[in-house]
Order: C-alpha cells, then sequence, then structure tokens
C-alpha cells in the first residue's frame, strides 16, 4: 500500500491560542490545505471540473486532538480519498509531527455538486474520474 499525499507546514505564532498551543480551527485549516493540494496535483481542480460543471464540496469535518502543537513545530499534514456509495466519500488527514508523534485526525466527508442544479450528484468517483482527474494519485486505495 503507498504512503497518502503529504504536505509540510509549520506553526506560525499568530495561529496560538491563550494556552499556548495551535488554535483549535487552525488543525482544520491545516486538513484543507492539505486536501486543496492534492486536489490540484490530482487534477481536481482544473478545466475538467469545471467544464463538467462539477465542484467538490465539504459536508462534514470531524477532528480528533492528539498532542498539541506549538509555534516553531513542523508537521506534515497527509491527505487520502476513500471512496464507497452513494453520494458522498470521505478524504481523511492526520497530522504528524516531524518526528512522527500524531498530533489530530480529521475525517472529512464530501460530496461532488453540480454547480447547475446546486445538488449532490450521485458516483462521485466515477464523476471525478470522467472529469479527468487522477484517481491513484487522489486515493491510495485505488
Amino acid at each position: 500500500m503507498r504512503e497518502p499525499f503529504r504536505t509540510r507546514i509549520k506553526v506560525r505564532h499568530y495561529e496560538l491560542d491563550t494556552l499556548g498551543h495551535l488554535n483549535h480551527a487552525v488543525y482544520h485549516s491545516y486538513g484543507e490545505v492539505s486536501r486543496l493540494e492534492l486536489m490540484e496535483l490530482a487534477g481536481g481542480l482544473n478545466s475538467g471540473m469545471r467544464d463538467a460543471n462539477l465542484a467538490f464540496v465539504l459536508l462534514e469535518s470531524h477532528i480528533v486532538f492528539r498532542r498539541e502543537l506549538r509555534a516553531g513545530d513542523v508537521v506534515d499534514v497527509t491527505c487520502d480519498a476513500k471512496f464507497g456509495t452513494g453520494k458522498t466519500f470521505h478524504m481523511d488527514s492526520n497530522i504528524y509531527k516531524v518526528d512522527g508523534t500524531l498530533s489530530a485526525e480529521i475525517t472529512c466527508t464530501l460530496g461532488l455538486m453540480d454547480l447547475e442544479r446546486r445538488k449532490l450528484v450521485d458516483d462521485p468517483r466515477g464523476r471525478i474520474e470522467r472529469a479527468g482527474v487522477d484517481l491513484k494519485v487522489l486515493s491510495t486505495s485505488e
């Protein structure tokens, strides 16, 4: 099995809360950075999606905090898509300190929206693939 996509981020001082560790909302932002970079790498932000009148939409985000992050920490944020049946799919991220310590686990539920109808489409995996997105980049399960 392949390793999931990773992007590296340095915790900045202005992202801290009053306790001196990374603000809870910023963990979600780090997950979003990783999701968008992975989608871009896989071709999910290209004209094929626009031509198909489709866009990814975040429906739910859940986080489990494991270890605090402080200013100056450097983290790797993973991202991996998991497709099943129905109109939704998951993109999961883990935030690791560079020493390998797991800091947070993020699970997101997404859908694929028809931008004209403003509704989720059936078979998001198939529609994403037909729009030219490289599923082998997007998901380690492919």
